[in-house]
């Protein structure tokens, strides 16, 4: 048993340790969206409101309003939106919980995440467009991530 442990750390870690999570500035992350590198902003629905989103973003929050997680479904809706051979960028309001999200990603095989470091925050400080949450909320399927 502690072997089939050892073997199962050993191979997390190895996937862990072929990831790339890559602190990204506002232009970085201008250049990656429009390229269609995926954009997940992993904010509140109420924070999505209050600031409104980069255009294209994915909204799939990872953290709801108390703090708590439900971080093996979170990873099952980023695989809607890109799946872990594929780059990512991980968008919050000031960097801090996408940093909590790279390491999610990173044990579940995602090979390139960028992490946008000052967040939404920055984005909006540099004049940089917003797109009101309520027009992409609309538009999203069901439950299906948008």
């Amino acid at each position: 048993m502690i072997r089939i442990f050892a073997l199962l750390a050993a191979a997390l870690f190895a996937l862990s340790a072929r990831a790339e999570v890559i602190d990204i500035d506002n232009a970085e992350l201008a250049r990656l969206a429009a390229a269609g590198v995926p954009v997940i902003d992993i904010r509140t629905a109420g924070e999505w409101k209050e600031t409104g989103i980069v255009a294209g973003s994915r909204l799939i929050t990872l953290f709801d309003e108390r703090g708590r997680a439900d971080a093996p479904a979170w990873v099952d809706k980023v695989k809607g939106v890109a799946r872990p051979e594929q780059p990512v960028v991980l968008i919050c309001r000031s960097g801090n919980r996408t940093r909590a999200a790279t390491q999610l990603l990173t044990q579940n095989g995602y090979t390139k995440i960028y992490n946008v470091k000052d967040g939404i925050r920055a984005w909006a400080k540099e004049g940089r467009p917003l797109t009101p949450a309520a027009t992409a909320i609309a538009t999203c399927p069901g439950n299906a991530p948008c």
